[in-house]
């Protein structure tokens, strides 16, 4: 049996990457028909799932919950500049943000913007008591920008066939 770390730096064929492909577009997939949609059967298949998880492909299962059902909100993207780019300037500020429920991502970004914020909030009134909040923590924020979405237009898991085939396109 190939260990853990070993497993890690194999290569994947095309048989695991189906398997990522259909639980990417269903989570709660059954062994059978993963093992059917992939072409093998359940023992093999579920053997090829585990060494998947074990390895870190597959990072975690969740569920998408539809949040506007649940209590009406608003998605702010905001853009933060900082004042200055010190390593403890960004860790400050990234210690900050892991601690704000409310920043469901935030992405560290070269060229020009440093971090991109996607909050979710109950209205604007929320959102601007967070932002002041953040500004007022002596996080080193120079200037941010405020995105408020008005409608999600796509939302998808990730292209693996064509990030792994780019010449595809036609």
């Amino acid at each position: 049996m190939l260990t853990n770390n070993l497993w890690m730096h194999m290569k994947l064929d095309e048989i695991d990457l189906k398997i990522l492909v259909a639980l990417q577009e269903d989570g709660r997939i059954t062994k059978t028909k993963l093992a059917e949609k992939v072409h093998l059967s359940v023992s093999p298949c579920h053997e090829r799932l585990k060494r998947l998880e074990q390895a870190g492909y597959i990072e975690g299962y969740f569920a998408k919950i539809d949040i506007d059902r649940i209590v009406a909100n608003s998605l702010v993207l905001v853009q933060i500049h900082l004042k200055q780019h010190r390593s403890e300037d960004f860790s400050k500020f990234e210690e900050a943000i892991l601690a704000t429920p409310e920043v469901v991502e935030c992405h560290a970004l070269g060229g020009g913007v440093d971090y991109i914020l996607k909050m979710i909030v109950n209205n604007i009134h929320h959102y601007q008591q967070k932002i002041e909040f953040l500004l007022n923590s002596e996080l080193n924020i120079d200037r941010y920008y405020t995105h408020i979405v008005t409608k999600p237009v796509k939302q998808s898991g990730y292209p693996i066939e064509k990030l792994l085939k780019p010449e595809s396109d036609t």
